[in-house]
Order: C-alpha cells, then structure tokens, then sequence
C-alpha cells in the first residue's frame, strides 16, 4: 500500500499560509464569506454591499453569482469557506418561494454548525440616510433589545449568531470618544427582528459625563424567522469549549459586581480591641478625669497587692513559731 505523500510548502508566502490556519490557543479574528445565490434581486444584492462594509477587513466578498442552496446541500459551501479561511458566512438570494432571502450561518471542523434563514420584509439602503457617517473599521456596541430572546433555546441561538456574527473584536477596555457605533437588534412580539445602524454624537451636558445622542445613518433591516438548521447540544458544547490555559478559574472569596469591580472578602480571626494600637490623635486622648481615676485604680490595685503580701508573710512567721515550740516539747520529753 503506497504511502500518503504530505506536500510541504516551498514558498515563504505559503509556509505563513499554513501557520496562519494552524490552530492556536487565541485564534484569530473570523471572517465572514459573503457570496450571492443563483438568483439575486437588487435589494439583496445591496443588502450584502452594505454588511459588507461593516465586516471589513475580515469579509471576502464572492463577484459572481454562485449555484448553492445551503438548506439542501452545504458541501460546496463548506468548501468556499475552507478555501477562503472562512468561519461565518452570508449567503443572499431571492425566489418566487422565498423573496429576499438571507441566510446567515457559522462553521466549526469545516461543516456548518448552524444557520438561519430570514427574509427581508423591509429594507432602506446605507445611501439613502443623508447623515454623517463612521469612520472605517469601527468597533460596534451591540444591543439586544426584548425580553423574549431568553424565551426559547432558538432565540437564544439566533442572539449568539448576530452576536458572533458582527462582533469584530473583543477588548477590554475602551475610550469615550472612540465609541461611534451602534448596532440595535430589537425582538418584536411577532418575532420579526428589528436591525438598526446608529451613529453616537457626545453633546455637551454641562457635566463631567457628555450627553449621548444617536443619529439614525443606516441600514435598516426588517428581518422575519424562516427556516433554521441549529447543531445539537453536545456539538454545540464542544464548538464552545476554551482551551484550560484561557479557562478563569474561580477564586475563593472574590466577587465581580455587575459593572465589573472586584470585591475581595479577609477572614480574620478574633481581635482583642483594647489591645489595638491606635494612632495618637486628640480625639483619642484621655481626659484629665480619666487619668485622675486610672492613677487612682492603679494604687488601689498596689496597694491591695502589698497587703496580700503583707499577710501572707505573718502567716509563714506564725506556722514557723509553732513548729519551734513543737520540737522543743518533744525534746524536753
């Protein structure tokens, strides 16, 4: 049986290749493939313009026009990915079945672990808001708004998706005047997903802190819930597992509040106060009473003691004389 053959990079350019796509315990930033079905109306089309300038630099946009219906057959999908070191994809088409359809999804080992179907009930281009806009490459605060995206284990997966999905990057600490974005996803009670692009203005307040104000600048996406494929709760446990070395592990008696400070808890044991030693200051101080009846107390207390002393010793003088008076009797006799 011959022997599998390993090709080995020859070029600098492809060894780094190879090493970039190696896996790594802080891997790197994903990025998005955004491609168009076989058919694709002008609203998808721009649809998939304008997410694509919020995922730049880590989107590959496909130019032409592509043969795959995810939901049937993933495989030439999965293999566009591979191909383009992708781990999310956007994938935009339209239909008489399904008008405007987008299909956002994620992979994990080179198969797609899960997506979502929607369809666009109302869209309004980035062009068409005659607003300022954002610097390139922004990082955006994203928002969930609605209590039902805890409802049911679907949404909760949809949640994680969008989040996955148009996180850039995850940091730890931030500047005021570098927030600039702002991504809202508000959860209807029909379930149709609301998508807004804000840009944050700092206005003076008269205070410390400025005042915020959000300018609507696009696009404005009305997303309706059609058809989902979500992985199963083990796959789904081992696509989320971190690597040990970047596990936090819990310390014993420290606390994270909700806005992130550390609360620590001393175990100390028991303290006797009057023996505490305390800084001389004038509230401190004793006053002249005081001293007056400390000194007092203090020669009582020696004066008692000297007595004690005082009478023990004519005990031990009184024992002695009898024993003398003892053995003299019983001498004379």
């Amino acid at each position: 049986m011959a022997s599998l053959r390993v090709k080995k990079p020859t070029t600098r350019k492809g060894k780094k290749a190879l090493e970039e796509r190696e896996p790594k315990t802080i891997e790197n930033l994903k990025k998005t493939l955004i491609m168009e079905g076989r058919k694709c109306s002008n609203e998808i089309r721009q649809a998939l313009k304008d997410l694509n300038l919020f995922k730049k630099p880590n989107s590959r946009m496909m130019r032409r026009n592509n043969d795959v219906t995810p939901f049937e057959d993933a495989t030439p999908l999965e293999h566009l990915a591979k191909t383009n070191d992708c781990h999310l994809f956007l994938f935009g088409s339209t239909s008489k079945k399904r008008p405007n359809n987008l299909i956002m999804g994620r992979i994990y080992e080179e198969q797609v672990l899960d997506m979502i179907e929607f369809g666009i009930d109302h869209y309004t281009a980035l062009e068409k808001f005659k607003t300022e806009k954002i610097s390139q490459f922004t990082k955006p605060v994203i928002v969930f708004n609605g209590y039902k995206w805890k409802l049911t284990e679907e949404l909760r997966r949809i949640k994680n998706l969008l989040l996955d999905m148009f996180r850039i990057d995850q940091i730890e600490s931030i500047r005021l005047q570098g927030i600039e974005h702002v991504l809202s996803f508000t959860l209807t009670d029909d379930l149709t997903i609301l998508v807004r692009s804000y840009r944050i203005q700092l206005k003076k307040s008269g205070q410390r802190t400025p005042r915020i104000e959000l300018t609507e600048m696009g696009p404005s996406l009305d997303l309706s819930i059609r058809r989902t494929k979500i992985a199963s709760d083990s796959l789904y446990k081992t696509a989320m597992r971190q690597p040990a070395i970047l596990r936090v592990t819990k310390r014993k008696n420290v606390t994270r509040d909700e806005l992130g400070n550390v609360h620590g808890r001393v175990h100390v044991g028991k303290q006797d106060i009057n023996a505490l030693q305390t800084r001389k200051m004038k509230g401190l101080r004793k006053t002249a009473e005081e001293k007056r009846t400390e000194r007092a107390n203090k020669k009582s207390r020696l004066a008692g003691s000297a007595d004690a002393s005082m009478d023990e010793g004519a005990d031990g003088d009184s024992s002695g004389e009898a024993n003398d008076d003892m053995d003299a009797d019983s001498g004379e006799e």
